[in-house]
């Protein structure tokens, strides 16, 4: 019986064999690859949207997207806040246990700058049908420049389990054409 102090006996300090040195110099040969993709998958394949994300402070986040509320509130949608913010705008989404506030009306093919960020838990955020996923922590502002290119009502899904509400955390975007969105979206749908 040997001990980890003392070096096993037989064969293994012997040199490896031409298969074996073929197989591993294959597979190093493949992590180049896969890791020489990433950067071209990110530029080239848009697979991952670029954005900026600093730390914030959870109360002062909640205190912007509630002035955000507050200056562009245009309707309710299910005790939830609709607002339309201008052209170009800062835009705020907030998660928390279990719910997205507010419910975002943009106007197609107009630029925003989306801020994602959570109170308290971690949570998904996937745009459906659209297939853009992100992870929303909290204690940070994630922001994103947005050119909404189709219009229609999407779903935010919360794609992290949160906690007992969790099926139950959806928002929506509402994405109208024209110059003014005005009246596009019912109210207390």
């Amino acid at each position: 019986m040997n001990t980890g102090l003392e070096s096993p006996r037989e064969v293994w300090w012997k040199p490896a064999g031409g298969k074996e040195k073929l197989w591993v110099s294959f597979a190093f040969g493949w992590c180049i690859v896969l890791f020489a993709m990433m950067p071209l998958w990110h530029l080239k394949g848009r697979q991952n949207p670029s954005g900026i994300r600093h730390k914030v402070d959870p109360q002062a986040y909640l205190a912007r997207t509630e002035e955000f509320i507050a200056t562009y509130q245009v309707s309710e949608m299910n005790g939830i806040p609709v607002v339309e913010p201008p052209p170009g705008s800062d835009v705020y989404l907030l998660g928390r246990m279990w719910q997205w506030t507010p419910v975002l009306r943009l106007r197609r093919e107009t630029e925003y700058t989306l801020h994602l960020s959570s109170l308290d838990v971690n949570h998904g955020f996937s745009l459906f049908p659209v297939n853009v996923n992100f992870q929303v922590v909290p204690g940070y502002d994630y922001a994103l420049k947005v050119v909404p290119n189709k219009a229609g009502e999407f779903r935010i899904i919360c794609n992290e389990f949160c906690g007992i509400g969790h099926h139950l955390m959806l928002g929506n975007v509402i994405v109208v054409e024209g110059e003014s969105a005005a009246g596009a979206a019912g109210g207390g749908r």
